[in-house]
């Protein structure tokens, strides 16, 4: 403590962090109120303060041991309970024990993925994580929620069990040591070609026309990246291989 109180702390990650705390206690207080449409908002919200933190720290050289320590507990409270209450509050209330054990072992979960996330923070290849990141399962079941209200109203006797399935794999997914990309080396500072710019104009006008929807989509397509990018990249590799052999028979067959 006298040492943090002679060097401080650094001010812009942690408020940052802060941001990303308010969200997570707001959202709580939301499911309370059985709001879970402004829940599921700032737990979305919460998300991006927490890619904000990681990536100013590391523009103005502000990273340390304390803005680590106080990041995991803010993505505990926002991307652990907050997500936890608010499914089990919106569609595992009603099946008791089931609905509580579930959630309970998604909390864990989470807590366990950062644990390990600090403790091989010192030796760990910075492009991939290890296991899915807690505030992407968090955005998972958030955007679930909002993609219900907005568009799919799914039904009492459906809810409970689609929810259930896919907390249990959410939950295994965090602490599992499937691959998944971090995208913290993506420099948007570098020279990127035009037609870079065109798709990013064109995703941002698809995200403006149907949010609801696109938070889902990306949501979910990066919780299933991990454990499906080894066989599609396989796949994508062995039709090459086989175009090359073919293309190779066909100059020999010329000759």
């Amino acid at each position: 403590m006298r040492e943090y109180k002679k060097e401080g702390i650094y001010m812009i990650p942690n408020l940052m962090t802060t941001g990303n705390l308010f969200c997570g206690f707001y959202a709580i207080i939301s499911v309370f109120n059985a709001d879970y449409l402004i829940a599921s908002v700032a737990i979305l919200a919460a998300t991006i303060f927490d890619s904000l933190d990681g990536k100013t720290a590391r523009l103005v050289k502000a990273t340390s041991k304390f803005g680590v320590e106080y990041d995991s507990l803010a993505d505990l409270i926002s991307f652990g309970l907050a997500p936890g209450l608010l499914i089990y509050s919106w569609a595992l209330n009603s099946h008791g024990r089931i609905g509580w054990l579930a959630v309970f072992l998604y909390t864990v979960c989470g807590a366990l993925r950062l644990a390990r996330f600090n403790v091989q923070t010192s030796n760990s290849d910075g492009r991939f994580f290890t296991g899915l990141p807690i505030p992407a399962a968090a955005a998972v079941i958030a955007s679930i929620v909002l993609l219900d209200h907005h568009i799919l109203r799914i039904g009492k006797e459906i809810k409970p069990i689609l929810i259930l399935v896919i907390t249990y794999s959410l939950a295994a997914l965090m602490v599992s040591t499937i691959k998944y990309r971090s995208f913290k080396y993506f420099k948007l500072k570098e020279r990127k070609p035009f037609n870079f710019l065109v798709s990013a104009v064109l995703l941002l006008i698809v995200f403006i026309a149907a949010p609801q929807i696109m938070f889902f989509l990306v949501a979910a397509s990066y919780a299933l990246s991990g454990p499906l990018e080894r066989p599609i990249v396989a796949v994508i590799n062995l039709f090459r291989r086989n175009k090359v052999g073919r293309d190779l028979a066909r100059e020999k067959n010329k000759v």
